[in-house]
């Protein structure tokens, strides 16, 4: 069975009623960026920070996959299909993918505020102050902010390097370093590009396929053409 890489970004989650940053001119719900999603916001205001992530999981308990994302999973029948998403959420598994790597975290975990942390917990209620792990550090948002290493990025590499199809959903390739995992394909791997303002990919041999649709529209069309080539 052929593996196949998908890399997913916030307008997948976008269609399920999850918004975006970016699409809200760097704002999210009225806060800067790095109030919110960097270590120094977190370090001079943890109450807001913890406000904004119980906000963002309440809605999570809300929202649900959409067409692009049961799709992808459907695609396991026909695939061995491993998804590295940059979204927080968990829509991919909710939809039945059973192969997804988080590069920036998960909403639904929680982790000590050390490094490197003491322990990673499920959390799908409010955290608050007060909220300790085991050695008594304070628990924080499971979430790689801004300035802070990828830890998974090491092992999303791997899985990029063996792909025979890799696939882009939803993402403007403008946050790196999950921008960069295209250009570890092998240069005849095929690469499609679902996005409805799709980016200029610069440096890249690969046979290139732009789908310039949103993900509930592209996804269907991708996995007709992936179909096709086997």
């Amino acid at each position: 069975m052929k593996k196949l890489v998908v890399l997913t970004g916030a307008g997948i989650s976008a269609e399920s009623g999850i918004k975006t940053f970016r699409d809200a001119g760097g704002l999210w719900e009225g806060h800067d960026v790095m109030e919110v999603a960097s270590y120094d916001g977190w370090r001079k205001n943890k109450a807001l920070v913890l406000d904004f992530y119980n906000q963002r999981r309440r809605q999570l308990h809300e929202v649900k996959p959409n067409l692009g994302h049961y799709i992808l999973a459907e695609l396991e029948s026909d695939f061995d299909v491993h998804i590295i998403t940059q979204n927080v959420d968990n829509l991919h598994e909710q939809a039945g993918s059973t192969k997804v790597l988080h590069l920036h975290g998960e909403l639904f975990k929680v982790r000590s505020d050390r490094n490197p942390p003491v322990e990673i917990l499920e959390w799908k209620t409010d955290l608050k102050i007060g909220d300790l792990d085991r050695e008594k550090n304070q628990l924080r948002p499971h979430i790689v902010w801004f300035g802070e290493a990828v830890p998974a990025l090491e092992e999303a590499v791997a899985i990029t390097q063996q792909a025979d199809y890799f696939a882009v959903v939803g993402t403007s390739l403008q946050v790196y370093p999950a921008a960069g995992l295209l250009h570890y394909t092998n240069y005849n791997t095929p690469i499609f590009y679902i996005d409805p303002n799709p980016a200029t990919i610069y440096d890249l041999s690969n046979p290139l396929e732009i789908i310039a649709m949103n993900a509930t529209e592209g996804v269907p069309v991708l996995r007709k053409k992936l179909l096709q080539l086997e």
